[in-house]
């Protein structure tokens, strides 16, 4: 995984309108097949090769919430990181990732409520500059007066 910042936290007095943070990764077939043992969706698309050649996407897929996943930990150990607490999330899907993509997974800062603490942040995945996942996520930002 190759992250642009270290991991840890930024509280809500240090975030800034149009901070961005990402990290990169490659999923592998041992990404799918964990994520399946984990979630227990063992749909064919991602576990079958033949199966999955006779679908619309003519070969095994990465679970879409495998790859919504990598917002997750962006958000979660970036920005704001460590402390934060999931408030909502809207992901639409917009392509598939393979085994052996690397996904580049992108959050940026696009309202700041401090008083509640509140960050809105723009959310986005891609595979090759080509955007596979967009949505936006609501959260609760650590703070130095509370935390």
């Amino acid at each position: 995984m190759l992250d642009n910042l270290p991991r840890g936290t930024i509280c809500i007095e240090d975030i800034e309108m149009g901070m961005t943070r990402y990290l990169r990764k490659q999923v592998t077939d041992r990404d799918i097949e964990m994520f399946a043992e984990v979630s227990t969706d063992r749909n064919p698309v991602h576990l079958d090769d033949a199966y999955a050649q006779d679908t619309i996407f003519e070969g095994r897929i990465a679970h879409g919430m495998l790859t919504a996943g990598l917002i997750s930990a962006v958000i979660g150990e970036q920005l704001p990181g460590h402390g934060t607490i999931y408030m909502g999330q809207s992901l639409k899907f917009l392509g598939p990732v393979r085994p052996g993509d690397t996904v580049y997974a992108e959050v940026k800062v696009t309202d700041i409520d401090v008083a509640k603490r509140r960050v809105k942040l723009d959310c986005h995945c891609s595979v090759d500059g080509k955007k596979v996942l967009i949505g936006e996520a609501t959260v609760l930002a650590p703070s130095r007066k509370f935390d």
